[in-house]
């Protein structure tokens, strides 16, 4: 699973190397030094430049996208058969996410590895995932294909895609989403009621 931000991900007193080195000796009981060879690998798997050097820095001391890319490596290095991604590029500026993206659909095909990625971006799991599962309060709204999702039909998945600014429909506010409890089958002030404890 990749998460969200590297900064609160990885180990601040251990080195990056050690880290992803560590992954992989959990998995495969491997020694210390086929451990660090396959890290240096991964660091050059996922694009690092000078990964000799990368292995020796402590989590600090790496950008946000040289981290992210970091916990890339650390999560693939034991061959899953699935990954989860949650948000992976959040914290990350536009150029560097689109090089992220593009890395993890390149090493995914490579590997021939299942994807769950989970974003609010709906046009980012439209253009990354086959299907598409739109979730409200723990449940599935609606499960579509990702050809289709300009097709949906739910309430909070229109909701969702209105709320995605557009060059050709410039709007000066964009829309506010609405949300309704009773879309998780319960009455209105119990969810009402539910919400506001909550906050």
């Amino acid at each position: 699973m990749i998460l969200q931000d590297p900064k609160f991900s990885l180990n601040p007193v251990l080195t990056v190397g050690q880290q992803i080195a560590e992954s992989y000796r959990v998995h495969t009981h491997a020694t210390k030094s086929e451990a660090n060879r396959k890290a240096l690998g991964m660091l050059e798997a996922v694009r690092i430049r000078d990964p000799e050097r990368v292995f020796s820095l402590y989590p600090h001391e790496v950008s946000g996208g040289m981290g992210q890319r970091v916990m890339i490596a650390m999560m693939l290095i034991p061959e899953p058969e699935l990954l989860i991604a949650d948000e992976p590029t959040s914290a990350l500026d536009v150029t560097v996410q689109a090089q992220l993206l593009e890395l993890i659909d390149e090493l995914i095909q490579r590997r021939r590895m299942g994807l769950i990625l989970i974003s609010h971006n709906m046009n980012l799991v439209a253009s990354f995932c086959d299907r598409i599962l739109v979730l409200y309060g723990g449940q599935v709204m609606e499960m579509l294909n990702a050809a289709d999702v300009s097709a949906a039909q739910h309430p909070y998945t229109q909701g969702l895609l209105a709320c995605r600014p557009l060059i050709e429909r410039p709007q000066s506010e964009l829309p506010q989403l609405k949300r309704d409890p009773t879309w998780l089958g319960v009455p209105s002030e119990i969810g009402v009621a539910a919400r506001d404890r909550s906050l």
